[in-house]
């Protein structure tokens, strides 16, 4: 059997290809109790090289959707896009991250985890800096599946560095770069409109500025991926399991994380394709718009690093689960029936359940024993989880182009809540896989 319980969420065990959890300097010295005080500095710096190289990752993964949704009206009027590709443009996240993502683990032992990350900051910063400028749709989203690609793999192997890294901090630095991730979203959402207008309404440099970002974190990735692969070779790659790998399509917890994993994601990404123009079709002017959902983006800053820390140290998540799931069917319930009404009620309700991305990604870190179990899984649950979300936005546009209302999309966004919640319960039991 490869699945058992825990008795507690404690991560600090030993593992193959990692080490101790003891101390710090175990970490990258594999735990050799004659270290040097130099392989100590080493391990030390090395790790606060990580949690920069984490956090700048973190802030990039969200801005290339995050400043499309407040300007797409602006996209699709000036590229010719229906709703329905809009809701494809939406969907392509969740494609790239179905399909890259699934190469990660084999990225990672070819290139060292970090190595693998530095590459996609190189396609993540192409895409974003030469999208804009594409002359048509289909250009536009083979750049948007470009930039999506490098998100995907960091999507992927930040949890493995996590877990190679900070094998006794996983909640803390899951929740770490939770905040950053909703720092760069929260950031996107509400500064790309007034961007645009300082570059006299050009929607493309509103766009592309976002580039910038993306590579400044490049050569933190490959400075850390020099660190690991030069000094300590197992620990810079997602090491290979010493005995039999578990078949992650047998395990239940694996596939209910990524049943979880896929109905997050696509509220997650109806909401930040979708949601700006909702409050606009609402009456609402595109800044407010862009404001109402930068405090999603916000509320998840405090609210991601708490729920992680606090979620690190449970044995079971499954109550944290459901109680997401219930603030998000409370949100789309109020968005379906009346969204101007109380917008800001709506908007902080779905950000409380929008928490659901960093609670999955602590519990696909708590549910494997070791950071070769972490990569597959992690691999498996977003994979198969992206896959899952695909139809979403593309539905979610369809219905409203045809129904000429968002009451149809926004109803079944709040029933798909109720799956969640069961996927949830199920993936936060008290299990561990490998």
């Amino acid at each position: 059997m490869t699945l058992t319980s825990t008795g507690h969420s404690s991560i600090g065990s030993s593992s193959a290809g990692m080490g101790s959890s003891a101390g710090h300097a175990d970490v990258v010295s594999g735990g050799d109790p004659g270290a040097s005080p130099r392989r100590g500095l080493f391990a030390v710096r090395g790790r606060g090289l990580a949690v920069a190289a984490l956090v700048l990752a973190a802030i990039n993964l969200r801005p290339a959707v995050a400043s499309l949704g407040p300007v797409l009206a602006e996209v699709r009027e000036s590229l010719g896009m229906s709703a329905t590709v809009a809701g494809l443009l939406t969907s392509v996240p969740a494609l790239c991250f179905a399909v890259i993502g699934s190469t990660a683990p084999l990225l990672a032992r070819r290139w060292g985890t970090a190595g693998a990350v530095a590459v996609g900051a190189t396609a993540l910063a192409l895409g974003l800096a030469v999208r804009p400028w594409a002359g048509g749709t289909p250009l536009f989203l083979a750049l948007t599946a470009l930039a999506f690609a490098g998100i995907a793999l960091a999507n992927v192997l930040l949890p493995v560095v996590v877990k190679q890294w900070f094998p006794d901090r996983v909640g803390a630095m899951t929740g770490l770069y939770s905040v950053a991730l909703n720092l760069g979203a929260s950031a996107a959402a509400a500064v790309t409109v007034p961007l645009t207008g300082a570059f006299g309404g050009d929607w493309r440099l509103g766009l592309g500025v976002w580039a910038v970002a993306a590579a400044l974190a490049l050569p933190l990735w490959v400075r850390l991926a020099r660190v690991r692969t030069g000094a300590h070779p197992r620990q810079g790659t997602a090491a290979r399991p010493a005995g039999p790998a578990p078949r992650l399509w047998r395990e239940p917890v694996a596939w209910a994380l990524a049943v979880f994993f896929g109905l997050q994601s696509t509220n997650a990404y109806v909401i930040m394709g979708w949601l700006p123009q909702v409050f606009r079709d609402a009456g609402l002017s595109a800044s407010t718009a862009g404001l109402l959902f930068a405090v999603i983006a916000l509320l998840g800053v405090p609210l991601s690093f708490g729920l992680s820390a606090v979620a690190g140290r449970l044995p079971r998540q499954s109550g944290i689960a459901v109680g997401l799931g219930l603030f998000g069917l409370a949100g789309f319930a109020g968005l379906c029936v009346a969204p101007a009404a109380a917008p800001w009620v709506w908007s902080i309700l779905l950000g409380i359940s929008n928490c659901a991305f960093p609670l999955a990604l602590t519990m696909i870190a708590l549910r494997g024993r070791d950071a070769a179990v972490v990569a597959r899984l992690s691999a498996f649950a977003q994979s198969t989880g992206y896959l899952l979300s695909i139809p979403g936005p593309v539905v979610v546009g369809a219905l409203y182009q045809h129904s000429g209302s968002w009451r149809v999309p926004l109803a079944l966004m709040a029933a798909l809540m109720v799956p969640q919640m069961v996927a949830g319960y199920l993936a936060g039991r008290d299990r561990r896989i490998g």
